[in-house]
This record gives C-alpha cells, sequence and structure tokens, in this order.
C-alpha cells in the first residue's frame, strides 16, 4: 500500500500492481478497493494498475469534506504519483465520478464504465463532451477483465 496526499491534505491509499500503461480503478463509494482487488490482479498481467481507496474508505482518510470536487482532487493526486495520463476504469459510483472527472478534463486516454450507477448500458450525458474512447461494460468486475485489457490495449 502506498499514499498520496490530496490538495486538502487527505491521504488517499492505493495499490500499485503490474507492469505496463498505467490503469486506475475507481471503486463504489460503499466499499473499498479490496473490492477491485481480483480485478485489479487480472489486469496487472498487461497494466501497471493504481487500485485506490476513496475517502472516507478503506485506508484513505475522510478529510474535512466529503464532495465530488474533492474526489476529482484525489484523482488528481494519483495521476500526479503516476507522472502522467492513465486509462480509467470506474464502477458504480465509480464510473459516475470517472466521468466526471474525464469532462473536467484530467488527463485520461481511455474510459472505462462497469455497472454505472442504475445498471444502464448508456453513457450518462456529462460523457457528450468526452473526446475519448469511451465504452460501459456490464456485468461483474473480474468478468470483465479480458474485454478491459482489449479496450485497454
Amino acid at each position: 500500500m502506498e499514499k498520496v496526499t490530496s490538495a486538502d491534505g487527505t491521504a488517499i491509499a492505493y495499490d500499485r500492481l503490474g507492469d505496463g500503461p498505467p490503469v486506475v480503478l475507481v471503486c463504489d463509494s460503499s466499499v473499498d478497493r479490496v473490492s477491485n482487488a481480483g480485478l485489479a490482479a487480472l489486469l496487472a498481467q498487461n497494466f501497471t494498475v493504481y487500485n485506490y481507496d476513496r475517502r472516507g474508505c478503506g485506508d484513505s482518510g475522510d478529510g474535512a469534506e466529503c464532495a465530488i470536487e474533492h474526489e476529482i482532487e484525489d484523482l488528481d493526486a494519483i495521476f500526479a504519483a503516476i507522472g502522467g495520463s492513465a486509462h480509467l476504469c470506474g464502477t458504480s459510483s465509480g464510473a459516475d465520478l470517472a466521468v466526471l472527472a474525464t469532462a473536467a478534463g484530467r488527463p485520461v486516454t481511455k474510459l472505462a464504465l462497469c455497472e454505472p450507477l442504475g445498471g444502464t448500458t448508456e453513457l450518462p450525458p456529462e460523457a457528450a463532451t468526452i473526446a475519448i474512447p469511451t465504452r460501459v461494460f456490464t456485468g461483474p468486475p473480474t468478468a470483465l477483465a479480458p474485454a478491459l485489457k482489449e479496450f485497454f490495449a
């Protein structure tokens, strides 16, 4: 486990696995990075995976306020640790956060949304401004590993 510090001073914990192009996994807000551990291990066969705990979960701190702006700043800290751009993969509410961060101009090269809130297969309206490859995946995240590897390749 490693940690970065978000703009408001909150410690954000993450695991870094594998070697290759970077992929950041954004889990649902009600769980910690353990929920994506299986997917992270599978993707780490081809990529450097950054699997982090969202603020207030797992080994990450709570911070003064939990707001979407702060969660995007948490992602900024992860991107700073990477030293550049990365593929971004969000699950459930993490998919919504990934869309908002990407639409706000974060250095995302490809965007994968796994089981966005509501289980929809449609891109959320905020994705209309995103000019990078973006796909919605449905099904359990570990079962999606082969499709995600192909998409991120």
